[in-house]
């Protein structure tokens, strides 16, 4: 991929001229720890200065490669150079009115992109919000007012967001739920397609199978004349990166159809070319009733949106749907500069690219060390997940000591899984093969690091 001008004022190499972190990281990591709120974690403790393509460069001028964007957000690449001049040109017009006060163009232009390039084609509307979080909120408030139902379902390893609501829907206590309870009712649980851990004397159970088992489940505790919302990640995030087997989620929206239950595809950390479709329900041909966007959609600027069929988005009432920045005009900047971008690059291509690159060179990983147990997922969005050999049980410890392992050297990788035993690699859609590869290096050397390989 041809880098810009901009990309290329930020060197693509990793290159390191400290220890990591760095002694003004160092002397920021003590200002944070008495100005920040312990609860606000980071994965590294090395503070960002700079970023373009693959690159980001800390305080102490170190240079990483960044195998995380952000967690899926800066998919065109940081500071991506339509975003910056989108963003620029707008915030010398205007910051802020609040659209329901008095409303601007780039909002409505981004609702029609959105109604565009999402999955269907049947009549759209959209509604524009901060983050992920507040857009699922609001698919269920949209769905409950379209149906007036209550209950919604959501599934194993599920991640929706952090707030009231949300937790109640995530699946993984720590650490998002732990102590901040007690949680919003009527939501209810059913088993995901896993086929790693699916795997039984007869093989994993097909998408068919698997969806019958949740189908069933879900009949029996709630009731599908009860159900408003059944809400799912294509490809489940936070939860390791899970990908259902085929013919799951085409089950799952076929119910729905027929028993009234809006379909709700959370594609939060799977639009917007992440996964080498425009969205992960691409794959199968599954058009949600509503699907709901946030991170990659806006070059790092924080939007999310719920986008879906006219007679459900328009079952709220005037003034229930909203928020004070919601669709604010720098983030609407920033979102249809994405989406040109994406198109203007062809990044659809270039992450099915990254995914050959990146399966390649893991397959080879997982040939030698058989601590890998599964390589998958799609695009520029694949992840491994770490066993013990010759078992499906869980190796947290492994993927954390790799991780480390792995920034020590350069490489900004994140961890996840219910587990937390699964390695993620969400690298921007602007990196450059050669940066891959080395990233790549640095993993197979974090692995042979690590005592436990097999000779």
């Amino acid at each position: 991929m041809t880098l810009t001008a901009d990309q290329t004022a930020v060197d693509q190499g990793r290159r390191l001229v400290t220890e990591l972190p760095g002694p003004r990281s160092r002397e920021l990591m003590a200002r944070k720890s008495v100005a920040v709120a312990g609860g606000v974690g980071t994965t590294m403790p090395v503070f960002a200065a700079r970023a373009a393509g693959g690159i980001v460069v800390d305080v102490d001028g170190n240079h990483l490669i960044d195998l995380g964007s952000g967690i899926a957000v800066t998919t065109v690449g940081n500071s991506a150079p339509r975003v910056v001049d989108a963003v620029q040109e707008q915030v010398a017009a205007f910051t802020h009115t609040c659209f329901m006060v008095t409303p601007y163009e780039g909002y409505v232009a981004v609702a029609e992109a959105l109604n565009r390039v999402t999955p269907g084609d049947h009549e759209k509307r959209s509604a524009l919000f901060n983050s992920g979080a507040e857009a699922v909120e609001n698919a269920v408030k949209i769905a409950r007012a379209a149906t007036g139902r209550d209950a919604v379902a959501v599934f194993d390893h599920a991640y929706h967001g952090r707030t009231n609501l949300t937790m109640a829907m995530t699946a993984k206590v720590m650490p998002y739920k732990r102590g901040f309870g007690p949680f919003a009712g009527e939501v209810y649980r059913a088993p995901v397609s896993y086929p790693f851990r699916d795997a039984g004397p007869d093989g994993a159970l097909d998408g068919a199978a698997a969806a019958r088992r949740a189908l069933d489940l879900l009949d029996k505790q709630v009731g599908a004349d009860q159900l408003a919302a059944l809400v799912i990640e294509p490809i489940q995030g936070e939860g390791g990166f899970i990908e259902p087997a085929p013919g799951f989620l085409p089950a799952l929206a076929q119910w729905c159809h027929e028993h009234g239950v809006v379909f709700v595809a959370d594609e939060v950390q799977t639009g917007f070319a992440r996964t080498g479709d425009w969205f992960a329900c691409d794959r199968e041909g599954v058009v949600p009733d509503l699907i709901v966007t946030a991170k990659g959609i806006a070059g790092g600027l924080p939007l999310s949106a719920v986008t879906g069929r006219a007679e459900l988005m328009d079952a709220a009432h005037a003034g229930g749907l909203g928020g004070t920045y919601g669709g604010n005009p720098l983030a609407c900047a920033a979102a249809l500069a994405a989406i040109e971008t994406i198109e203007a690059e062809g990044l659809l291509g270039r992450a099915r690219e990254v995914e050959a690159l990146m399966t390649r060179r893991l397959r080879a990983l997982q040939e030698r060390d058989p601590r890998i147990g599964d390589l998958r997922g799609r695009g520029a969005m694949i992840a491994v997940e770490l066993v013990r050999p010759g078992t499906t049980e869980p190796d947290a410890d492994l993927a954390k000591a790799v991780a480390t392992a792995a920034h020590r050297d350069g490489v900004i990788v994140l961890t996840c899984g219910t587990y937390s035993n699964v390695l993620r690699f969400l690298p921007p859609l602007s990196i450059s093969d050669a940066l891959l590869e080395d990233a790549l290096d640095v993993l197979d050397t974090a692995f042979a690091s690590v005592p436990g390989k097999a000779r």
